[in-house]
């Protein structure tokens, strides 16, 4: 058995996450998530690899979408906030995405001038458009905003409590969820007793072997492991690296046959619905684990 016990959509691509109690499911993974993106003037993407900074910016997006707030976190400044009418009519301009080229709509200046003193660099946001047709690939691709790969990213309780006590017999302290910056997080049950039996989500990693999930009235298919980068290095609470932490710990028992670390498990939508905090999840397929 296994709950979902958080839910967090990320609007703006590296920026951090809003926690919910329920969210709608849509073909391109939880609505909103990663619908917007940083990006320097000439339309590469900006990310927390180069610029943690990112991650003391909370994003407020309203339901129908058509508003977005971007509020400075860090009290020790004052850059406050800035507050716009999201556009789909602006004309569009090429964006870069790991060397692939997609198109953004411009958001305008307003937002652009409040990033650029934000992050110290000249920068603007642009939004996926409606017509926006990028497939992620993996086991079963599928469409995605501007996430760095598949739509949805799922992890349990379980893998991060196994990585935290290896970490510890390094003399690590404990990371908490946020460094992963995960979509769905899961747990076993309230109340259940882990060596009772039945209960999947209290073995570690064991969401790297479902292929076909199902959650509220949505289901998702099994894309491919999450490989993991510096942004784990990144302390989301401050906007700023801090050691090799959890890299080390994890090239130790968590590095994938075909490079990289991975942690956490990437899916595709393949039907739409709706989910909450407390639904299980049921595991219609499993598969081998690819580690």
């Amino acid at each position: 058995m296994a709950n979902v016990v958080k839910l967090i959509c990320y609007p703006v691509k590296g920026c951090a996450g809003t926690s919910m109690s329920e969210a709608l499911m849509t073909p391109a993974g939880l609505a909103h998530d990663r619908s917007f993106m940083v990006i320097s003037e000439d339309g590469v993407f900006r990310t927390q690899r180069r610029h943690p900074r990112l991650a003391l910016i909370q994003p407020t997006v309203s339901a129908d979408g058509t508003r977005l707030t971007l509020e400075w976190a860090d009290t020790t400044d004052s850059l406050g906030a800035v507050r716009l009418a999201v556009t789909t009519s602006a004309p569009r301009r090429d964006v870069d995405l790991f060397g692939t080229t997609f198109q953004g709509i411009d958001q305008g200046d307003d937002v652009a001038a409040w990033l650029s003193e934000v992050l110290g660099t000249p920068s603007r946001l642009v939004r996926v458009p409606p017509e926006h047709d990028r497939i992620a690939d993996g086991l079963i691709p599928g469409p995605s905003g501007y996430a760095d790969s598949s739509a949805v990213h799922l992890l349990s309780r379980a893998s991060l409590t196994l990585l935290n006590q290896r970490m510890a017999e390094r003399g690590a302290p404990p990371l908490s969820m946020n460094r992963f910056r995960p979509n769905i997080v899961i747990d076993i049950p309230d109340g259940h007793n882990p060596d009772s039996g039945g209960d999947w989500a209290a073995l570690p990693h064991a969401e790297d072997r479902a292929r076909h999930i199902t959650i509220g009235s949505a289901e998702l298919g099994y894309a491919k492991l999450a490989v993991r980068c510096a942004v784990t290095l990144v302390a989301q609470e401050v906007g700023a690296r801090q050691g090799p932490e959890p890299l080390r710990t994890l090239a130790g028992y968590r590095r994938a046959a075909s490079g990289g670390v991975v942690f956490g498990t990437k899916f595709s939508v393949m039907t739409p619905g709706t989910l909450s905090v407390g639904d299980e999840v049921t595991v219609k397929e499993w598969g081998d684990a690819e580690l």
